[in-house]
């Protein structure tokens, strides 16, 4: 596993190239060289986090940077991202999508609200949902569910086939979840986790596998503030804003590139009716080139937000 891990680190290094000084259009200026960055990935690196400990968020930071100096959790995803921005972690991984619930749309105005960072890699994560209370609890017991949205919404088929009657409330994280319960010590409460908080926290396990399925999982990028570009790395993210009819427009000019759309998520601009922002994530599974970032970044409205290699963890 730890071989795996390094060579994840490796891929996410290979995607830290310059782009070229000949490359047109709204590509960013500060790059990091591939030496520098697998350097800094494989060690001691700082990284922030959706906290508290024991969140899918940590686990899929720690996978993604085994030999990190410091890990931070943040109270938000807004934080995480902050403190790259002002300097006190080198890197944040924060969720931007899960397979049942869909993308986590405040997380997503999170990242396109901050335009000086940019996505260096991504980790796909296999997300085990588990039901857990205080000692002593039992499912005949519980009468609130408290978890994450994203929880809620995984467990939602299991708890109305075993818990119909109870209640639900809404937490920032998962663990912050399983915190809240172990404080509270009250036998009618239960925290929908991932199983770790279970002995973190101090809670038993109710119930395992309270997902809808055991294809769940959660993609979460890897942020940096190094502008980044990359041969050898298969997806590139672009934030694009414009009114509706102009998105067909710079689909048409992606697909003209040589890239295929992998995912699209529109988030209202706030000041106009039909205005957006979009998010949006292309693949090349034999590499994407400089020619072909330049070739989307030369439309106005449309920032280059990296390139990097997908990693699923087993």
């Amino acid at each position: 596993m730890h071989m795996k891990r390094n060579r994840w680190i490796w891929r996410i290094a290979a995607c830290l190239l310059a782009v070229s000084a000949g490359c047109a259009g709204n590509l960013p200026q500060n790059t990091v060289s591939p030496a520098e960055a697998e350097t800094e990935l494989r060690s001691g690196a700082r990284v922030s986090y959706l906290g508290p400990a024991g969140t899918y968020t940590e686990e899929a930071a720690r996978f993604a940077f085994p030999d990190a100096g410091e890990m931070r959790p943040q109270e938000t995803v807004q934080d995480a991202i902050r403190a790259v921005v002002e300097g006190t972690a080198d890197y944040a991984v924060i969720p931007q999508e899960n397979s049942i619930g869909g993308a986590v749309t405040n997380y997503i105005d999170a990242l396109l609200a901050e335009e000086e960072v940019h996505v260096s890699g991504e980790v796909i994560l296999p997300i085990s949902q588990t039901l857990m209370g205080v000692p002593g609890a039992s499912l005949q017991d519980i009468q609130l569910v408290c978890s994450h949205a994203q929880g809620l919404s995984q467990s939602e088929t299991w708890r109305k086939e075993h818990l119909p009657d109870a209640e639900t409330k809404e937490m920032t994280s998962t663990a912050a979840a399983a915190e809240y319960v172990a404080a509270q010590q009250d036998k009618h409460i239960a925290a929908v986790a991932a199983p770790g908080c279970a002995e973190l926290y101090g809670l038993e396990v109710l119930a395992e596998n309270v997902q809808i399925t055991s294809a769940n999982k959660t993609r979460f990028y890897v942020l940096a503030m190094e502008s980044l570009s990359g041969e050898g790395c298969t997806h590139g993210v672009f934030a694009v804003s414009c009114a509706a009819d102009r998105i067909d427009d710079i689909i048409v000019t992606i697909h003209n590139a040589g890239l295929e759309l992998v995912t699209i998520h529109d988030r209202p601009e706030g000041s106009a009716l039909g205005t957006y922002h979009y998010l949006i994530e292309v693949v090349n599974t034999a590499g994407i080139s400089n020619e072909q970032i330049a070739a989307v970044s030369k439309e106005p409205e449309v920032r280059y937000l990296g390139s990097f290699r997908s990693e699923e963890k087993p």
